[in-house]
């Protein structure tokens, strides 16, 4: 047994594992580096909120909130514009695309990443808003489905739902005979 313990104790002396640290100087543990991960993007997730702490109430910033306004609508509006001036006038139309094939690629390209950044972002926050209002719904799930059992008890043609339970007032009074004039007069008729 001593050769079997000293073998063991080579490799995890001390609560430690050799043959683990050797392994992790060539791969990276996948546990500590989404820890890391997370870590990094929490921070990043704060400071980006920290922007936002401030209250914006100058008129530079109000300003400024409605240009950031402006690029969705008048990128819709102008696409919806050149196809009415297409129809209206094709001449006027060909004229203005032949211009646009002049435009150098590279020019594309910065249009591309400029509009691909304002709209990515857009939809990042969009996205991170919707997932909050869905755990907010979500939180809300047991007291729905508590009422919905409660009002599916109360249903006219559930199983017991006219029964008096352990209320002996009630029982007597369900079976006690209500003074009904119409049917009196029925029985005296018949």
């Amino acid at each position: 047994m001593g050769l079997i313990e000293r073998m063991f104790g080579l490799f995890f002396e001390n609560g430690t594992n050799v043959i683990k640290d050797t392994v992790e100087v060539f791969h990276e543990n996948a546990e500590a580096g989404s820890a890391r991960s997370h870590a990094v993007q929490i921070e990043a997730m704060r400071a980006h909120s920290d922007e936002f702490l401030l209250p914006r109430q100058g008129a530079f910033d109000r300003i400024m909130d409605g240009i950031n306004r402006l690029p969705r609508p008048a990128l819709a509006l102008g696409t919806l514009g050149l196809f009415v001036s297409a129809m209206v006038e094709p001449l006027w139309f060909a004229e203005r695309m032949q211009g646009i094939a002049l435009v150098p690629e590279p020019l594309w390209w910065l249009l591309g990443v400029i509009v691909s950044f304002y709209f990515g972002a857009r939809h990042q926050v969009k996205a991170q808003q919707f997932q909050r209002e869905i755990v907010s719904t979500m939180a809300h799930v047991p007291q729905v489905m508590q009422n919905v059992a409660a009002l599916r008890k109360l249903r006219a043609d559930s199983v017991g739902v006219a029964g008096t339970g352990q209320d002996a007032r009630l029982a007597a009074v369900a079976v006690t005979a209500d003074a009904n004039p119409a049917l009196d007069e029925w029985r005296r008729s018949a």
